[in-house]
This record gives C-alpha cells, structure tokens and sequence, in this order.
C-alpha cells in the first residue's frame, strides 16, 4: 500500500510538467526515509537535471538507507545529463521502485540491472499502467520514431462542425476552447490543411496568459498546391514556427516566396494527396514527438483511413445546427459496413462548462479488434 501510495505522488509530480520536457519524458520521483518523505522532485525541462537528481538533493544526507520512488526506470548512460543510477548509487538509496522500464534503447533494463548490481533492492512495475499512459507520447516515439497523434475535434449535437455556410465560430464555449489551448501548449505540433487555413486565417498558437511569450508548437499545414495565401497569419505573423508540406511539383515560385518569409516549405512526392505516413516519419526526423491534428473533414478522414491517429479527443456541443450539406468532423470514404467501425477504448467524459461534453479514447483498429476476438 505504501509504495502506491508514494508511486501515485511521483506520478502527480511528473503530470505537473506535461507540455515542458519534449523530447524527454515527465519523470517524477519521491524519496522516503521511516515513512517520511524527504525529497521530492520531477524533470523540469531537456537538458536539466532529471526528477532524481532534484529529489536527491532535496533529501540530502537523509537519503542513506532511503527509498527512492521513480516513475521510469533511471538511465544509465551519459546523455545532456549524467546517469541518474550514478547519483542514486552515490547518494546510498537502499530501495529503487520504478513504475515502468524506460523503452529507449540506450536505457531498456540496464539502469534496473546496474543498480541490482550495485547491492540495491529493485522492484519494477508499481502503477506501471498509470506511468505508461502519463508518458504515452515518449512510449510512442522512442518505439515507432512517429509522433503520437491526437485528433481533435468539436461538434454540435448533431455532428456538424460548421453551418452549411461554413460559419463556425464558436461551437463550443469558452471553457472547453480554454481545454485546447492547454491541449495545443502540451504538444510539440499542431497540424490542419489548407482549407482551414484559407477559411479561418487561425493563428493556431497557444493564447494562455502564462504562454503568450513561452514556448509555441510548431504550425504544420498540408498544402499540396500551394494554394496557401501569403497574407495568412500562420505565414507573416511571426508567433511561432510554421512548416507546410506540399508536393514536389508545387510552384517553385510560391515556394521561394513562402521561404522568404521564414515558413519551411517541405516537398513529398505526391500527386492528389499527401501521404500522411510520409508527413508523420518526416515530423519524427525533425524532432516532433507530439502532433495535434485539428483539421477539417477532409484531413480527420486521412488520418483515420491511414490509421494513424492513436488518441481522439472530442468536444461536443449541445446545439443542433442540421442541414444536410453542413460538414461533420470525419470526411473520406468512409467504412460500408457498421461491423467495421472503429472502436474506442478506455473511454473518459467529462462536462466542461454548462453545454459541452469532452470525450476521449484511443482508437481499436480492425485488425487489433480480430485479433481481439481470437484472443477470446
């Protein structure tokens, strides 16, 4: 009971830093001696000191004979930082508990190991599910090199997300418009396409109070034409980084213009449309460990029938706008058979503010849902 107990404060301490240590993951530790804790701490940022080294030298000298609970497994190996087992070993922790082992290659059992070796007391898997879904992102990127993508949508009652003028402002209230703002500071990227740039002009920056001079995601936009204006802010506003992907046979012109203005103009082979596997693995070689899709139907329809969407996030609204031409959240060709549909699980909902409901889940794909039913 204890070790949950002190296992659930070192997962609290490392959600508090969501949105901070990309490409590292959030890591929190805790450091007990006689049942009083004595040190605590979580990493902060890449290339600071890690959640250990902080909950060290909180504890000082009381950390001899102590436990020290971490909700990843401690490296091993020099990188921005030294090894986190060195200043454990060094500082004579007696007990490691670690909620999960660290995915990364250069980690992956050898911290546990180097620390059994050195005499300590190692139990691994203490809320070992709670700490996977607390760094779902780094589990996904270190494991596929692709950033982990989260769609989000928003909708009426009836499943539009815009009139059939196309007028959208604002389906939900300013609660749940506040929840994506929080969800755009948490990752790395943002993506939408041309269409919504060409209709909305969005800034799709971050407008919190404590991040309007912070850190913004990168602005992605799938542009394959390079129909995208010149005047559109995520072009000459200058807030943040914006890349557009496009394909190769793009005005070579349009392209020399956008560069000029700062915006990385990134080419694919591609005729009609983006390859979405394309775009994510390139977004992967450049560092992005999280990307937050808030595209129109066309968009959402691409990445749902690439399959490549590993978290839904959903807002809807409970107002009714009907209309048969109105777009919904999800466009493309769809599925023929309901049997076919995708799934999701571990399913959350919250109401947030008086007319809207949140939802999220993580996509069951076909092939995961046969494998599914032979497993029963």
């Amino acid at each position: 009971m204890n070790d949950i107990h002190y296992m659930s404060l070192a997962l609290q301490l490392a959600k508090g830093t969501a949105g901070q240590t990309s490409p590292n993951p959030m890591v929190g530790a805790v450091v007990v001696k006689d049942g009083i804790i004595v040190g605590m701490g979580a990493h902060l940022r890449a290339g600071e000191p890690h959640a250990e080294v902080h909950a060290l030298r909180m504890a000082g000298e009381k950390a001899k004979g102590a436990v020290i609970y971490v909700t990843l497994e401690p490296c091993s190996h020099h990188g921005r930082t030294p090894p986190c087992v060195d200043a454990v070993i060094a500082a004579g922790i007696s007990r490691v508990v670690i909620a999960v082992l660290d995915p990364n290659p250069l980690v992956a059992g050898r911290g546990a190991a180097r620390l059994r070796e050195a005499g300590l007391e190692v139990t691994v898997g203490v809320l070992e599910a709670e700490a996977r879904r607390v760094n779902e992102v780094f589990f996904h990127y270190i494991t596929t090199g692709r950033p982990f993508v989260t769609v989000k949508t928003a909708s009426t009652l009836d499943g539009k997300i815009a009139t059939q003028t196309g007028h959208s402002r604002w389906i939900t209230g300013e609660e749940a418009r506040k929840q994506v703002h929080e969800l755009r500071r948490q990752h790395d990227a943002i993506l939408v396409g041309v269409n919504t740039v060409i209709a909305d002009d969005p800034a799709l920056t971050v407008r919190l109070d404590q991040a309007e001079t912070g850190k913004q995601p990168v602005r992605v936009i799938l542009d394959t034409h390079l129909r995208i204006p010149l005047t559109a802010r995520v072009v000459s506003d200058e807030k943040a980084p914006t890349w557009i992907f496009t394909a190769q046979q793009a005005s070579l012109e349009k392209k020399a213009a956008l560069a000029a203005k700062g915006v990385q103009v990134i080419s694919l082979e591609a005729e009609k449309k983006l390859p979405i596997e394309q775009v994510l693995a390139t977004l992967g070689q450049r560092g992005i460990t999280s990307l937050l899709v808030e595209g129109g139907a066309a968009v959402n329809g691409a990445f749902l029938q690439a399959q490549a969407i590993q978290k839904i996030i959903s807002y809807v609204s409970m107002k009714l706008v009907g209309g048969g031409s109105a777009p919904t959240p999800i466009g493309g060709t769809g599925i023929d058979l309901m049997g076919d549909a995708v799934l999701l699980r571990d399913m959350e909902l919250e109401q947030v503010g008086e007319r809207d409901i949140r939802i999220s889940g993580y996509p069951v794909w076909a092939s995961e849902q046969t494998k599914g039913n032979r497993e029963v």
